[in-house]
């Protein structure tokens, strides 16, 4: 049996695709990563058994520098949010959970705002251009931007996510014609799109550059997608607000009603945003509700 190191460039029912000396191989993974609560992600890197069939069995994943639980997927360099200005409508909320989800694992995200040729989505941009986040508007009927974000996959591998129907699959078929991703129209009656997108794949753009298309999501739910688990940390996830944080009185701060909080003081003064910290402030009662809800179950 050979044995050769590769990378996992899709999961899909159980299989795994690894890419390995030039080439695909199809594989299933060890029993123990089960028994040990571990599963191979997208993205990962591994070593394979290969069998005479050339089908391979996973027998290690090497240390990860980063991992997602939703989309599963791992070792990721560019962290792209895409957002429609309409059909369907931004959430900012979903938005700022998925930033979250990323700053958590140390990847400043980058906002990819769509469909500006319909709407301008000039409100959506400032909130989080003030918010010092990157937004880059597109269009993908004038091109506008789509060299700019082709320059930064290169060497990279990126992720795209984003709610359903925003143009995620559009997006990448629109940068790499031979990609050739499936895509769908969005339901006028529901605005919204279809989950065209039914698992993680990473598409190899050159010999060193990845990107993945993720399923689309509707809703987040924090449980489910393990974005953070203790409240008090959340604060630092938001990066505008890092700088007030310290300066509270006290050190308990929730920065949501208490005296002296310097975060109350910078939203007060129009320094951060109301949309930010209304975000903010549902991921937090997020967080309570789930710890609460753990200490009536034990």
């Amino acid at each position: 049996m050979q044995i050769v190191n590769g990378i996992i460039i899709k999961a899909l029912s159980g299989f795994y695709y690894v890419e390995a000396a030039d080439k695909i191989y199809e594989c299933k993974a060890r029993g123990v990563f089960r028994k040990n609560g571990q599963a191979p992600y997208v993205g990962d890197y591994v070593t394979i058994q290969i069998s005479e069939d050339n089908t391979g069995t996973v027998t290690k994943i090497m240390p990860r520098k980063n991992s997602f639980l939703r989309p599963s997927i791992a070792n990721i360099d560019n962290f792209f949010i895409v957002c429609s200005t309409v059909f369907p409508s931004p959430v900012t909320l979903n938005i700022d959970k998925v930033m979250v989800l990323a700053e958590r694992q140390g990847i400043t995200p980058t906002l990819i705002v769509s469909k500006i040729d319909l709407d301008s989505g000039e409100k959506l941009i400032d909130i989080y251009k003030s918010a010092g986040i990157e937004v880059i508007p597109v269009c993908i009927g004038s091109k506008q931007n789509i060299d700019l974000i082709r320059d930064r996959l290169k060497g990279k591998k990126s992720v795209f996510t984003g709610n359903s129907g925003v143009g995620k699959s559009t997006l990448l078929n629109s940068l790499f014609k031979e990609l050739d991703i499936q895509t769908a129209p969005i339901s006028k009656k529901l605005g919204r799109g279809k989950h065209t997108t039914r698992h993680v794949e990473f598409y190899k753009i050159d010999s060193d550059s990845y990107v993945a298309d993720t399923p689309g999501f509707s809703e987040i739910d924090i449980n489910k997608y393990g974005i953070i688990t203790n409240k008090q940390e959340l604060a630092w996830c938001f990066p505008e607000f890092r700088q007030y944080i310290d300066g509270c009185k006290f050190s308990s701060c929730s920065h949501i009603c208490e005296k002296g909080c310097m975060l109350l003081k910078a939203l007060a003064e129009g320094k951060i945003t109301k949309s930010r910290f209304n975000s903010y402030v549902s991921i937090y009662k997020e967080l309570e509700d789930m710890t609460k809800t753990k200490k009536i179950r034990q």
